[in-house]
């Protein structure tokens, strides 16, 4: 049975998020969409309100998801916990890969797990979270980046 992990702060959750689930869990059995904090963030929205969302957004998709948090220690050490075969890691351009790629070389050295790097599909890749709040911040419209669940809550 292979299981994935794919991590991310999901603040908010974006189409592009929800593509790279959908087609990482046509690789694994099981994919775990795992909300983490990041220090260097402050989110707009709660963990809880995230795995909220992220739920209800998979809802009825094709693939077995199990969404949970992670609020603190090393990543391998949650995939340690689930048995998980993979990490999985969404990458929109060569920046992204920069950043991701010692990740995924510490990763593999403190535990074993590989990382799966799916590309962004071109639809999505110009998208970011950050991109998506600024432009909901200043009314704009966001329905083609978030699903409606996400866009409610970033316009209350």
């Amino acid at each position: 049975m292979a299981i994935a992990v794919y991590p991310g702060s999901f603040d908010p959750f974006t189409y592009g998020h929800l593509d790279i689930a959908i087609r990482a869990a046509k690789m694994f059995e099981t994919v775990h969409i795992v909300v983490v904090h990041n220090p260097a963030k402050k989110p707009r929205f709660t963990a809880t309100q995230r795995l909220q969302m992220i739920t209800e957004v998979l809802a009825g998709k094709p693939g077995n998801f199990v969404v949970s948090s992670f609020e603190s220690g090393l990543l391998v050490d949650y995939c340690k916990s689930v048995s998980a075969d993979a990490l999985v890691k969404g990458v929109r351009t060569n920046m992204d890969l920069d950043y991701e790629l010692p990740m995924a070389q510490v990763n593999r050295d403190l535990s074993g797990i590989e990382t799966v790097f799916i590309p962004a599909d071109p639809v999505h890749g110009f998208v970011s979270s950050s991109l998506v709040k600024q432009v909901a911040d200043l009314g704009g419209d966001i329905s083609k980046y978030v699903p409606d669940v996400v866009a409610k809550a970033l316009r209350s």
